[in-house]
């Protein structure tokens, strides 16, 4: 007698029950939608208006630009002095943040390896740059530069910009430098490595990402300053970018085109800062977060 064996049935699909939605993520994500609007809409119309005429513009603030026109761009960079003000800007930034991390990494790396009650004095000493405001002290600023004969030249304004930034930036590599294990520089140490090979060998390699980010943090507070220029700069051929955007600004009337025209080619090397560095960026804004 044959017997036949069955094979198992098969389990049968179960339908995959729904989420429920979480309604307690309804006023955070209003929130953000606002939030995003009021990001997004400013820099939609500064793009919108860069291509457009000024009569375009006042039929339709909001609206596509009916023939797109580059005209603005042009009358930009030969009309005014958009080319050597951008010129100004590059070098004015580019050495204040260079000069800047350099003196502010030498003294975040010196306070966290002093340690104690000193590092800790010289740390608040510091630290008190943050406490003053920029315009308390603009007045005394200016008759010292004056004094020295430093108005109305690039120099002057590279030393104000790196004398206000240094607090902030060591502030920030103070924080991360202490994060570093102390045990990578006894080995060093032992190895025979001076204090000069432990910051350039050790410690500034491993501070990559927070330099970047510091970087990207001053470079955007330099390019975009205008109080200094204005307070220190009087000659037109000496003047950054966004002081000398202030032109196209008249009393009755402002030629917003232009102006906005402006404002996208002022904004260019600020995003090509941050596409460039983002990877760094994302890393020193969260490096020291976690003590290894």
């Amino acid at each position: 007698m044959s017997t036949t064996t069955q094979a198992p049935a098969a389990p049968t699909a179960r339908s995959p029950r729904r989420r429920r939605p979480d309604w307690s993520e309804l006023p955070r994500a209003g929130l953000l939608a606002v939030y995003a609007l009021l990001i997004a809409v400013p820099l939609v119309v500064v793009l919108f208006t860069a291509f457009k005429t000024s009569a375009q513009m006042y039929a339709s603030p909001f609206g596509l630009p009916p023939t797109p026109t580059v005209d603005n761009f042009v009358r930009l960079w030969s009309g005014g002095r958009i080319g050597t003000s951008f010129l100004n800007s590059t070098v004015v930034t580019a050495v204040s943040v260079s000069v800047t991390l350099l003196i502010s990494s030498w003294a975040a790396f010196s306070i966290s390896r002093i340690g104690g009650r000193l590092g800790a004095l010289l740390f608040a000493f510091f630290s008190l740059g943050l406490a003053v405001p920029a315009q308390v002290a603009m007045i005394p600023q200016y008759v010292i530069f004056d004094q020295l004969g430093l108005t109305n030249s690039l120099l002057g304004l590279m030393l104000i910009n790196i004398a206000v930034t240094c607090s902030v930036a060591i502030f920030i590599l103070t924080g991360f430098f202490r994060t570093l294990p102390h045990e990578l520089f006894e080995a060093a140490q032992i190895d025979g490595a001076s204090t000069w090979q432990l910051y350039w060998k050790v410690a500034l390699p491993l501070s990559t990402p927070s330099l970047a980010a510091v970087a990207i943090f001053l470079f955007v507070m330099h390019w975009n300053d205008l109080l200094y220029p204005l307070l220190f700069i009087t000659d037109p051929d000496l003047a950054t970018l966004p002081k000398a955007l202030l032109d196209f600004k008249g009393e009755f009337t402002t030629n917003y085109p232009v102006l906005f025209a402006g404002v996208i080619i002022a904004s260019i090397p600020m995003i090509l800062a941050y596409v460039l560095l983002q990877r760094y960026f994302v890393a020193g804004i969260t490096a020291g977060a976690v003590r290894g």
